[in-house]
């Protein structure tokens, strides 16, 4: 029998955020408008690399695998919490979202404006969650390489967003803007 360590089940957890993001792909609406491929192309870039900082621990050479705090098993029990939270508010956001969710600011067939559930809490929730699990693994890891795979995607969601938002005023320009008002984009209350 494998020991289950922490770094393995943040990967499991990560895994599984992974196969519902696989097996949500077939139930998506057709595409009406999308963003230009250009700037979507770096913002992949920007955050795959993010996350694979985060995640990879071949990164950890040098300065990149040197610790920022000092790795105890509480904050990797911590950084696992926070890793399942983030992705469990991260699915429960792409479930909420149905078939209107895609990779990228889309504005789908039918598209309809999802006000409810983790979108009374945040109007990018699944941003919100992956931040969270982002937050989490960084703190499990606790290597320097987790704070720049943080901080790239980071910069990528805030790109990703920015355009989103645009998207949805010129899709909703009645309701979105009451929607803006009433719920912040990332942080209940905060942001």
């Amino acid at each position: 029998m494998t020991h289950l360590t922490i770094p393995s089940l943040i990967g499991y957890t990560w895994g599984a955020l992974g196969l519902v993001w696989l097996a949500g792909l077939a139930f998506t609406k057709g595409t009406v408008h999308s963003e230009p491929m250009g700037p979507r192309l770096f913002q992949i870039a920007i955050i795959l690399f993010g996350f694979t900082l985060l995640g990879n621990t071949r990164f950890s050479a040098g300065w990149l695998g040197e610790n920022f705090l000092s790795p105890t098993h509480s904050l990797q029990i911590a950084g696992l919490v926070l890793t399942i939270g983030g992705c469990l508010f991260a699915i429960w956001a792409r479930i909420a979202l149905g078939n209107n969710w895609s990779g990228r600011a889309t504005v789908k067939a039918g598209h309809e404006l999802i006000v409810t559930g983790p979108y009374s809490l945040a109007r990018h929730p699944i941003y919100t969650g992956l931040l969270l699990a982002s937050i989490g693994t960084a703190l499990a890891a606790a290597e320097w390489r987790c704070i720049l795979g943080l901080a790239l995607i980071v910069s990528g969601f805030a790109a990703k967003i920015g355009q989103e938002e645009r998207l949805m005023m010129q899709t909703f320009p009645e309701t979105y803007p009451r929607y803006r008002q009433r719920v912040k984009a990332l942080i209940p209350g905060l942001l």
